[in-house]
């Protein structure tokens, strides 16, 4: 299973580099799965819609010991991401990359941040409270959030596709994949980015803007 989602988000990682790297792209892929449903237009006639994969509700404790839902991200876009606090691997690079892209975007109200920890055994709110303050991040902007084991890892592969797990076998105990994935105001993927890769977080951060310009139009 883990790898059948590993190989589903590098597919979606090079899709979202070329699209974004078109000159003649205005807008952002949408990524996940999708439906059609048959709908009725005003002047009687019927047509067909596509429905596409959205975040689904979640409910899950902050740094703040305060209950996160979707509602705080409504209207918002915002970069998703899962790590634990010990890890020694690839979390500290991807932290400092998208702590750089949060200062980019610090005075823009439509953009905000969320942090999943997929250590359920060790990361409480006061843990993810000290590692935000040591990481430097204060206030409702960024959002590190902690929820049960099945809860936060169904979340990251049915619905964001990023693959975690536990893993004895690891130094730190858990293996995860590094993306950044950027979810629009309608909950729904418009880009995953290897958040250790400093091309790739250039290119977050070229296209935050234009997904914010689509929302506009």
């Amino acid at each position: 299973m883990r790898h059948q989602y590993t190989l589903i988000c590098a597919i979606l990682l090079t899709a979202t580099v070329f699209a974004s790297s078109c000159k003649n792209e205005r807008k952002l892929p949408i990524y996940g799965l999708r439906d059609t449903k048959t709908v009725k237009n005003s002047d009687g006639t019927t047509g067909v819609d596509t429905i596409y994969q959205t975040i689904p509700a979640f409910k899950f404790l902050n740094q703040d010991s305060v209950y996160i839902t979707n509602d705080h991200f409504k209207d918002k876009i915002y970069i998703a991401d899962f790590f634990f606090t010990s890890c020694t691997s690839i979390c500290p690079i991807m932290h400092r990359n998208l702590k750089m892209i949060s200062e980019k975007f610090k005075n823009n109200p439509d953009v905000m941040f969320l942090s999943h920890t997929i250590d359920f055994k060790y990361d409480t709110p006061s843990v993810l409270k000290k590692y935000a303050e040591k990481l430097g991040v204060d206030g409702p902007k960024w959002q590190f959030v902690y929820g049960p084991k099945d809860s936060v890892y169904t979340l990251a592969e049915k619905s964001y596709l990023v693959a975690v797990n536990v893993d004895s076998a690891n130094r730190d105990g858990y293996v995860h994949q590094g993306f950044l994935v950027l979810i629009d105001k309608d909950r729904r993927i418009r880009g995953a980015y290897d958040g250790t890769n400093p091309e790739q977080v250039a290119q977050l951060e070229k296209d935050i803007p234009v997904l914010l310009a689509e929302d506009k139009k």
